[in-house]
């Protein structure tokens, strides 16, 4: 088949499972291609396109796409529709709220042009995060419902993904599947942390959804009675006003900001990992870190319930710092109590997830759906 990705910000879970994904589509034959936003990055992104743009048959096109609607989606949408029009794909794939739409409108066109291909999406909780009740998710939630009927399939890497586009958008009118995102065997090898690792340990972008403020409220709170350092691992929006935070509870010589790192460098940078959350879709960091057997602590949103199941790691409600203190608090009083739930939870997570599964799953789907 022929294949094009159409995605926002290459950067997070999203751009992981995108990579992922076309890689091993490329490895079974089919020629892929991706198309990405240029403005929006981060300083690992150049070198993980690098690595994947030689398996790619139909490279790489980065072109401009805006986060919030605008005249600049137009372009954008323009852009995909001519990039597509001479290369007769047989799928337009589109993740996220504005890869999906423009994958989605794209594919309509070249449709009516009298080409035969599929559009899918993958949501990735995009538009799915915005709640019923204001004129913003009155705007996107009513552009996915119209967008669905430019749709072939959808693709939920989650359940919990797939209930909340019933509960909020409604049960879907085209063919559906859930296809959990996958991890490589490399993954699996054990994170060592270095010398001078710091007790607890964040990787993640650094924006108010992540919940990062109520991790540095629970360092405060744990700092008053040991000492707690941690290594904030990332870059974002709310950057500064974190640092500002920590600057303000007097935590600048226990927490450290290291901005953007590869994730498997990022581990061996603290003992215990924390995902302090206030929602999530099915997010990655939590089975790469369970993969390297770090520890976890993490919140009770999105997917992550998916990841955990069948194991005795314990998830707490989001938004709470005085649950992370109690958990980091156990945790650190004792490591080999917590060293052997990782354990468990990398077992069952090896069992479950990997990119070899969740492309034979999303092919089929492909082939299967006959919209």
């Amino acid at each position: 088949m022929r294949i094009l990705h159409c995605l926002r910000a290459p950067v997070g879970g999203l751009f992981r499972h995108v990579l992922d994904l076309a890689a091993e589509q490329a490895r079974r034959g089919h020629e892929v291609g991706i198309l990405a936003d240029s403005n929006s990055e981060d300083r690992l992104t150049a070198q993980k396109f690098a690595a994947v743009e030689p398996l790619l048959a139909f490279g790489i096109l980065r072109t401009p796409m805006s986060r919030n609607p605008g005249l600049g989606d137009f372009q954008a949408y323009r852009t995909v529709y001519k990039h597509a029009t001479p290369l007769n794909f047989d799928i337009l794939h589109g993740h996220g709220a504005k890869g999906g739409a423009y994958a989605r409108l794209a594919a309509r066109a070249l449709t009516r042009d009298g080409q035969n291909l599929k559009a899918f999406y993958t949501p990735h909780g995009g538009s799915l995060h915005f709640k019923p009740g204001t004129p913003q998710a009155a705007l996107f939630l009513g552009l996915e419902r119209v967008m669905e009927n430019y749709s072939s399939g959808l693709i939920f890497e989650s359940a919990y993904a797939s209930r909340v586009y019933a509960e909020r958008i409604h049960t879907p009118g085209v063919p559906f599947q859930i296809i959990p995102n996958g991890l490589q065997p490399d993954d699996f090898a054990r994170a060592q942390p270095v010398d001078s690792a710091a007790d607890i340990l964040y990787v993640g972008e650094l924006r108010n959804i992540k919940g990062i403020e109520f991790l540095i409220e629970a360092l405060a709170a744990l700092n008053k009675k040991r000492r707690t350092t941690a290594a904030i691992v990332g870059a974002g929006p709310s950057a500064e006003s974190l640092k500002a935070k920590v600057r303000d509870l007097g935590l600048d010589d226990t927490v450290t900001f290291t901005g953007a790192l590869p994730a498997r460098q990022a581990f061996t940078l603290g003992r215990i990992m924390v995902v302090p959350s206030l929602s999530e879709s099915f997010p990655y960091i939590v089975l790469e870190a369970a993969a390297a057997g770090l520890p976890i602590i993490a919140t009770s949103v999105g997917g992550i319930p998916e990841i955990t199941a069948g194991t005795d790691t314990t998830l707490i409600p989001p938004g709470d710092a005085g649950a992370i203190e109690q958990a980091i608090s156990k945790a650190l009083a004792d490591p080999t109590e917590a060293a052997a739930r990782a354990t468990h939870l990398r077992d069952n997570v090896q069992q479950k997830f990997s990119v070899a599964g969740m492309a034979d799953a999303v092919l089929a789907f492909y082939a299967l759906s006959d919209r």
